[in-house]
Protein backbone atom coordinates (compact mmCIF):
# COMPACT_ATOMS: atom_id res chain seq x y z
CA UNK A 1 0.00 0.00 0.00
CA UNK A 2 1.10 3.45 -1.00
CA UNK A 3 0.99 4.82 2.93
CA UNK A 4 2.93 2.10 4.07
CA UNK A 5 5.44 2.44 1.14
CA UNK A 6 5.79 6.46 2.30
CA UNK A 7 6.12 5.68 6.09
CA UNK A 8 8.39 2.49 5.76
CA UNK A 9 11.00 4.63 3.10
CA UNK A 10 12.12 7.43 5.14
CA UNK A 11 12.35 5.46 7.96
CA UNK A 12 14.77 3.28 5.85
CA UNK A 13 16.51 6.34 5.04
CA UNK A 14 17.41 7.02 8.55
CA UNK A 15 18.06 3.34 9.53
CA UNK A 16 20.63 3.34 6.76
CA UNK A 17 22.25 6.78 7.49
CA UNK A 18 22.45 5.43 11.37
CA UNK A 19 24.21 2.31 10.33
CA UNK A 20 26.51 4.06 8.10
CA UNK A 21 27.61 6.31 10.33
CA UNK A 22 27.57 3.72 12.98
CA UNK A 23 30.62 1.87 10.50
CA UNK A 24 32.33 5.39 10.57
CA UNK A 25 32.63 5.78 14.16
CA UNK A 26 33.62 2.50 14.23
CA UNK A 27 36.54 2.72 11.95
CA UNK A 28 37.27 6.19 13.78
CA UNK A 29 37.57 3.82 16.75
CA UNK A 30 34.88 5.32 18.56
CA UNK A 31 32.65 3.23 20.82
CA UNK A 32 29.49 3.20 18.93
CA UNK A 33 26.97 1.89 21.47
CA UNK A 34 28.11 4.54 24.17
CA UNK A 35 27.89 7.48 21.16
CA UNK A 36 24.36 6.75 19.98
CA UNK A 37 23.33 5.91 23.91
CA UNK A 38 24.93 9.73 24.27
CA UNK A 39 23.30 11.31 21.42
CA UNK A 40 19.97 9.98 22.69
CA UNK A 41 20.59 10.70 26.16
CA UNK A 42 21.19 14.32 24.54
CA UNK A 43 17.96 14.36 22.92
CA UNK A 44 15.57 12.93 25.45
CA UNK A 45 17.53 11.78 28.41
CA UNK A 46 15.40 14.15 30.85
CA UNK A 47 13.18 16.89 30.62
CA UNK A 48 15.62 19.56 29.71
CA UNK A 49 16.61 17.54 27.05
CA UNK A 50 13.48 17.06 25.54
CA UNK A 51 12.56 20.54 26.11
CA UNK A 52 15.62 21.38 23.55
CA UNK A 53 14.64 19.30 21.29
CA UNK A 54 10.71 20.49 21.18
CA UNK A 55 12.90 24.52 20.91
CA UNK A 56 15.19 23.52 18.16
CA UNK A 57 12.04 21.36 16.42
CA UNK A 58 9.97 24.72 15.89
CA UNK A 59 12.03 26.61 13.79
CA UNK A 60 12.56 23.58 11.73
CA UNK A 61 9.09 22.60 11.53
CA UNK A 62 7.59 25.79 10.17
CA UNK A 63 10.37 26.31 7.62
CA UNK A 64 10.05 22.68 6.32
CA UNK A 65 6.55 23.47 6.10
CA UNK A 66 6.82 26.67 3.97
CA UNK A 67 9.61 24.33 1.70
CA UNK A 68 7.70 21.25 1.26
CA UNK A 69 4.89 23.45 -0.45
CA UNK A 70 7.11 25.25 -2.40
CA UNK A 71 9.18 21.86 -3.41
CA UNK A 72 5.52 20.50 -3.95
CA UNK A 73 4.97 23.26 -6.50
CA UNK A 74 8.12 22.76 -8.40
CA UNK A 75 9.45 25.74 -6.57
CA UNK A 76 13.47 24.99 -5.25
CA UNK A 77 13.53 27.45 -2.31
CA UNK A 78 16.57 27.52 -0.90
CA UNK A 79 15.92 30.21 1.01
CA UNK A 80 14.82 29.73 4.39
CA UNK A 81 17.43 30.80 6.06
CA UNK A 82 17.07 34.09 4.76
CA UNK A 83 13.37 34.43 5.14
CA UNK A 84 13.53 33.05 8.88
CA UNK A 85 16.18 36.09 9.39
CA UNK A 86 14.36 38.73 7.62
CA UNK A 87 11.14 37.76 9.70
CA UNK A 88 13.33 37.99 12.82
CA UNK A 89 14.61 41.59 11.48
CA UNK A 90 11.06 42.75 11.39
CA UNK A 91 9.62 41.69 14.21
CA UNK A 92 12.52 43.49 16.29
CA UNK A 93 11.33 46.54 14.87
CA UNK A 94 7.89 46.72 15.25
CA UNK A 95 8.16 45.35 18.82
CA UNK A 96 11.60 47.20 19.77
CA UNK A 97 10.73 50.37 18.15
CA UNK A 98 7.61 50.43 16.54
CA UNK A 99 5.20 49.57 19.02
CA UNK A 100 7.21 48.90 21.86
CA UNK A 101 4.44 50.82 24.05
CA UNK A 102 1.81 48.76 22.76
CA UNK A 103 -0.30 46.09 25.05
CA UNK A 104 0.17 42.48 24.97
CA UNK A 105 -3.44 41.36 23.52
CA UNK A 106 -2.24 43.41 20.22
CA UNK A 107 1.75 43.38 20.28
CA UNK A 108 2.40 39.49 20.13
CA UNK A 109 -0.11 39.15 17.24
CA UNK A 110 1.24 41.92 15.22
CA UNK A 111 5.02 40.42 15.82
CA UNK A 112 4.38 37.62 14.96
CA UNK A 113 2.27 38.67 11.97
CA UNK A 114 5.02 41.33 10.81
CA UNK A 115 7.60 38.28 11.00
CA UNK A 116 5.69 35.93 8.37
CA UNK A 117 4.42 39.34 6.25
CA UNK A 118 8.17 39.78 5.67
CA UNK A 119 9.57 36.58 5.09
CA UNK A 120 6.46 36.31 2.72
CA UNK A 121 7.73 39.32 0.74
CA UNK A 122 11.23 38.70 0.61
CA UNK A 123 10.12 35.07 -1.00
CA UNK A 124 8.39 37.20 -3.75
CA UNK A 125 11.44 38.97 -4.68
CA UNK A 126 12.56 35.53 -5.71
CA UNK A 127 9.00 34.90 -6.96
CA UNK A 128 9.54 38.32 -8.94
CA UNK A 129 12.39 37.61 -10.44
CA UNK A 130 11.65 34.29 -11.82
CA UNK A 131 8.57 35.55 -13.39
CA UNK A 132 9.67 39.14 -14.23
CA UNK A 133 13.05 37.89 -15.64
CA UNK A 134 13.62 34.14 -15.77
CA UNK A 135 15.93 34.33 -12.68
CA UNK A 136 16.06 30.56 -11.28
CA UNK A 137 15.05 30.42 -8.18
CA UNK A 138 17.42 28.53 -6.80
CA UNK A 139 19.87 30.90 -7.88
CA UNK A 140 18.21 34.20 -6.28
CA UNK A 141 17.08 32.50 -2.60
CA UNK A 142 20.68 31.52 -1.99
CA UNK A 143 22.03 35.27 -3.14
CA UNK A 144 19.16 36.67 -0.41
CA UNK A 145 20.22 34.65 2.01
CA UNK A 146 23.28 36.58 2.13
CA UNK A 147 21.68 40.02 2.10
CA UNK A 148 19.69 38.77 4.52
CA UNK A 149 21.52 37.49 6.88
CA UNK A 150 24.52 40.10 6.54
CA UNK A 151 21.25 42.77 6.55
CA UNK A 152 20.70 41.59 10.07
CA UNK A 153 24.19 42.20 10.94
CA UNK A 154 24.12 45.54 9.99
CA UNK A 155 20.79 46.23 11.64
CA UNK A 156 22.36 45.02 14.88
CA UNK A 157 25.32 47.24 15.04
CA UNK A 158 23.76 50.34 13.51
CA UNK A 159 20.21 51.29 13.81
CA UNK A 160 18.51 48.38 15.87
CA UNK A 161 21.69 47.92 18.37
CA UNK A 162 20.40 48.29 21.65
CA UNK A 163 20.87 51.95 23.42
CA UNK A 164 23.37 51.00 25.57
CA UNK A 165 25.37 50.09 22.87
CA UNK A 166 27.97 46.98 24.88
CA UNK A 167 26.61 44.57 22.45
CA UNK A 168 26.07 43.78 18.44
CA UNK A 169 22.44 42.94 19.95
CA UNK A 170 18.82 44.71 19.77
CA UNK A 171 17.06 45.61 22.73
CA UNK A 172 15.45 43.09 25.00
CA UNK A 173 11.47 42.31 23.32
CA UNK A 174 9.28 44.08 25.41
CA UNK A 175 7.35 41.32 27.95
CA UNK A 176 4.00 41.87 26.12
CA UNK A 177 5.65 40.78 22.61
CA UNK A 178 7.05 37.63 24.17
CA UNK A 179 5.64 33.73 23.68
CA UNK A 180 4.68 32.95 27.28
CA UNK A 181 6.37 29.75 28.49
CA UNK A 182 4.04 26.52 29.11
CA UNK A 183 3.54 26.18 32.45
CA UNK A 184 6.20 23.65 34.37
CA UNK A 185 8.77 23.87 31.70
CA UNK A 186 11.86 26.01 31.51
CA UNK A 187 12.17 26.76 27.76
CA UNK A 188 9.55 25.22 25.97
CA UNK A 189 7.04 28.42 24.62
CA UNK A 190 3.55 28.78 23.37
CA UNK A 191 5.41 28.87 19.68
CA UNK A 192 4.94 25.21 19.47
CA UNK A 193 1.03 26.01 19.10
CA UNK A 194 1.18 26.94 15.73
CA UNK A 195 3.74 24.99 14.83
CA UNK A 196 1.67 21.62 15.55
CA UNK A 197 -1.35 23.33 13.99
CA UNK A 198 0.14 25.03 10.90
CA UNK A 199 0.52 20.91 9.40
CA UNK A 200 -2.96 20.05 9.45
CA UNK A 201 -3.95 23.30 7.70
CA UNK A 202 -1.52 23.10 5.70
CA UNK A 203 -2.40 19.62 4.65
CA UNK A 204 -6.01 20.43 4.15
CA UNK A 205 -4.85 23.58 1.56
CA UNK A 206 -2.91 21.12 -0.33
CA UNK A 207 -5.05 18.12 -0.53
CA UNK A 208 -8.21 19.26 0.14
CA UNK A 209 -8.45 22.60 -1.73
CA UNK A 210 -8.77 23.63 -5.49
CA UNK A 211 -5.62 25.96 -4.46
CA UNK A 212 -3.29 23.15 -3.35
CA UNK A 213 -4.92 21.30 -6.67
CA UNK A 214 -3.75 23.71 -8.62
CA UNK A 215 -0.05 24.30 -6.88
CA UNK A 216 0.53 20.62 -7.19
CA UNK A 217 -0.61 20.14 -10.82
CA UNK A 218 2.32 22.81 -11.54
CA UNK A 219 4.74 20.85 -10.32
CA UNK A 220 3.85 17.52 -11.82
CA UNK A 221 3.84 19.33 -14.98
CA UNK A 222 3.93 23.34 -15.61
CA UNK A 223 2.76 22.77 -19.51
CA UNK A 224 -0.16 20.53 -19.19
CA UNK A 225 -1.71 22.82 -15.82
CA UNK A 226 -1.33 25.56 -17.83
CA UNK A 227 -3.26 23.62 -20.76
CA UNK A 228 -5.57 23.20 -18.24
CA UNK A 229 -6.16 26.81 -17.62
CA UNK A 230 -3.59 26.91 -14.31
CA UNK A 231 -1.04 30.15 -14.80
CA UNK A 232 2.64 28.46 -13.67
CA UNK A 233 3.93 31.87 -12.81
CA UNK A 234 0.87 32.92 -10.30
CA UNK A 235 1.40 29.66 -8.33
CA UNK A 236 5.14 30.33 -8.26
CA UNK A 237 4.19 33.88 -6.67
CA UNK A 238 1.78 32.43 -4.52
CA UNK A 239 3.68 29.60 -3.29
CA UNK A 240 6.75 31.19 -3.02
CA UNK A 241 4.67 34.24 -0.88
CA UNK A 242 3.39 31.19 1.33
CA UNK A 243 6.45 29.39 1.49
CA UNK A 244 8.35 32.30 2.50
CA UNK A 245 5.64 33.13 5.33
CA UNK A 246 6.18 30.12 7.25
CA UNK A 247 9.77 30.74 7.63
CA UNK A 248 9.13 34.40 8.55
CA UNK A 249 7.03 33.56 10.98
CA UNK A 250 10.11 30.94 12.23
CA UNK A 251 12.04 33.45 12.70
CA UNK A 252 9.54 35.92 14.32
CA UNK A 253 9.17 32.76 17.16
CA UNK A 254 12.52 32.35 17.64
CA UNK A 255 13.35 35.88 18.25
CA UNK A 256 9.73 36.09 20.28
CA UNK A 257 10.16 32.79 22.13
CA UNK A 258 13.55 32.29 22.25
CA UNK A 259 16.16 34.44 22.28
CA UNK A 260 13.99 37.74 23.26
CA UNK A 261 16.24 39.81 20.92
CA UNK A 262 17.86 39.94 17.82
CA UNK A 263 21.83 39.27 17.10
CA UNK A 264 24.00 37.94 14.55
CA UNK A 265 24.32 34.28 14.09
CA UNK A 266 20.64 34.10 15.33
CA UNK A 267 20.04 30.58 13.42
CA UNK A 268 22.09 27.62 13.39
CA UNK A 269 21.18 26.81 10.14
CA UNK A 270 17.42 26.16 10.50
CA UNK A 271 16.67 27.39 6.78
CA UNK A 272 18.96 24.85 5.82
CA UNK A 273 18.51 22.05 7.69
CA UNK A 274 14.68 22.42 7.04
CA UNK A 275 15.60 21.20 3.43
CA UNK A 276 16.68 17.85 4.60
CA UNK A 277 13.20 17.98 6.74
CA UNK A 278 11.15 18.41 3.62
CA UNK A 279 12.98 16.15 2.06
CA UNK A 280 12.97 13.15 4.84
CA UNK A 281 8.65 13.97 5.29
CA UNK A 282 8.50 13.13 1.77
CA UNK A 283 7.14 16.77 1.35
CA UNK A 284 4.05 15.71 3.23
CA UNK A 285 2.80 18.25 5.55
CA UNK A 286 2.31 15.96 8.76
CA UNK A 287 5.15 14.00 7.83
CA UNK A 288 7.36 17.31 8.83
CA UNK A 289 6.57 16.94 12.81
CA UNK A 290 8.45 13.70 13.02
CA UNK A 291 11.06 14.66 10.51
CA UNK A 292 11.58 18.06 12.67
CA UNK A 293 11.92 16.35 15.63
CA UNK A 294 14.10 14.01 14.41
CA UNK A 295 16.69 16.96 13.22
CA UNK A 296 16.38 18.87 16.59
CA UNK A 297 17.48 15.93 18.50
CA UNK A 298 20.48 15.06 16.14
CA UNK A 299 20.85 18.86 17.07
CA UNK A 300 20.36 18.64 20.78
CA UNK A 301 22.36 15.35 21.25
CA UNK A 302 25.59 16.24 19.42
CA UNK A 303 26.95 18.27 22.30
CA UNK A 304 25.95 14.99 24.75
CA UNK A 305 27.76 13.14 22.18
CA UNK A 306 31.09 14.72 22.43
CA UNK A 307 31.33 14.69 25.86
CA UNK A 308 30.49 11.65 26.45
CA UNK A 309 31.78 9.47 24.02
CA UNK A 310 34.40 12.24 22.75
CA UNK A 311 33.40 11.94 18.91
CA UNK A 312 33.28 14.96 17.49
CA UNK A 313 30.05 16.75 17.13
CA UNK A 314 30.55 17.23 13.29
CA UNK A 315 29.63 13.77 13.60
CA UNK A 316 26.43 14.85 13.65
CA UNK A 317 26.66 16.87 9.90
CA UNK A 318 27.70 13.24 8.46
CA UNK A 319 24.63 11.81 10.02
CA UNK A 320 22.45 14.26 8.54
CA UNK A 321 24.25 14.95 5.18
CA UNK A 322 23.74 10.75 4.82
CA UNK A 323 20.09 11.51 5.62
CA UNK A 324 19.90 14.04 3.01
CA UNK A 325 21.29 12.00 0.42
CA UNK A 326 19.55 8.91 1.31
CA UNK A 327 15.93 10.84 1.48
CA UNK A 328 16.65 12.38 -2.53
CA UNK A 329 17.61 8.98 -3.42
CA UNK A 330 14.65 6.58 -2.60
CA UNK A 331 12.56 8.75 0.32
CA UNK A 332 11.57 11.58 -1.95
CA UNK A 333 8.55 11.27 -4.15
CA UNK A 334 9.71 9.42 -7.54
CA UNK A 335 8.06 12.76 -9.28
CA UNK A 336 9.90 15.26 -6.92
CA UNK A 337 13.08 14.08 -7.68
Amino acid sequence: MSWIRATLQPLAAVFVALALSGVLLAMLGADVGLAFGALLGGAFGDALAFENTLVRAVPLLLVGLGISCAFRCGIWNIGGEGQLYIGALAATVLSTRLLSDAPGWILLPLTLGSGALAGGLWGGIAAALKVGRGVSEVLSTILLNFIAVLGVAYAVQGPLQEFSNAYPQSDSFPEAARLALFPGTHRVHTGLIPALLLPGLLWMLMFRSAAGLRLRAVGLSPEAARYAGISPERETIRVLLLSGAFAGLAGAIEVSGVTGRLFENLSSGYGFTAIAVALLARLHPVGVIPAALFFAALASGSGAMQRVAGVPSVTVQVIEALVIFLSAGFALPRSER
